[in-house]
């Protein structure tokens, strides 16, 4: 077996495909920035967050929390509303539960009441529901099952609203889709789309600083002497005065 020898030629043709591959990313990375810039922010990201349209609760008399059941250890408590509904949202070591909080009544979140917290945010027409028993790529920065609630309106919106707490999580549509896909070519995360320091981009960097030292060493393995000569002929003959 031959043993490679470290010359410039070598390092000029590895450079070149090298090269090739990351000039691909460097036209995606250009390519997805400019598309991701240009679409509407608004549209791209207004849709997060907590609930945008909460009620004051309201005056009363309220479920005593001493009456609810108690079979499980409970490791927090929130009274809030639901809507217009003020609920007790219960904690355990095992999960929640909603209980009404005039009532005292356990609150199951079916199809019903996620379309209504979704009909909330959205008053466009609902075209379906289901339930995903893990988040999907849409709704990737929350955790646990949930309810996605499709609307028919421009943007193809969806709601995502948790399947345990009744609370609206995040609205997606057409826009930020777009936005995402170009996401993922940008920050080459084609799993999860939302890591920046994953190994193949890691590998990226590498790949750009030994594409620039390598460049860096060829500039000098590219010229010689003679490619300077020009220079010289350009140069005036120097004319010394007789002092005779």
């Amino acid at each position: 077996m031959k043993p490679i020898r470290l010359t410039p030629l070598f390092f000029r043709r590895i450079h070149k495909w090298v090269g090739l591959i990351l000039g691909i990313q460097f036209l995606l990375w250009a390519l997805s920035g400019s598309v991701m810039a240009l679409l509407d922010k608004d549209a791209v990201g207004g849709h997060g967050g907590q609930m945008a349209h909460t009620h004051p609760l309201p005056e009363g008399a309220y479920f005593n929390l001493a009456n609810l059941p108690d079979d499980k250890a409970i490791v927090g408590i929130v009274l809030r509303d639901l809507g217009a509904r003020p609920v007790y949202e219960i904690r355990t070591r095992t999960g929640v539960q909603l209980f009404d909080a005039t009532s005292g009544d356990e609150i199951h979140v079916d199809g019903d009441l996620a379309r209504h917290v979704a009909s909330m945010m959205n008053d466009a027409p609902i075209r379906s529901a289901s339930v995903l028993p893990k988040p999907n790529l849409e709704a990737r920065d929350h955790e646990g099952a949930m309810w996605r609630i499709d609307f028919d309106d421009e943007e193809n919106s969806s709601a995502y609203v948790s399947l345990d707490t009744a609370r609206f999580l995040v609205m997606r549509g057409d826009t930020w889709r777009t936005w995402d896909f170009f996401w993922m070519l940008h920050n080459m995360d084609y799993i999860d789309r939302k890591s920046f320091n994953h190994p193949l981009i890691i590998f990226m960097a590498f790949g750009v600083l030994w594409l620039s030292g390598t460049g860096f060493y060829l500039l000098f393995k590219s010229f010689s002497r003679a490619d300077f000569r020009w220079l010289r002929r350009r140069r005036k003959p120097t004319v010394v005065a007789d002092a005779g």
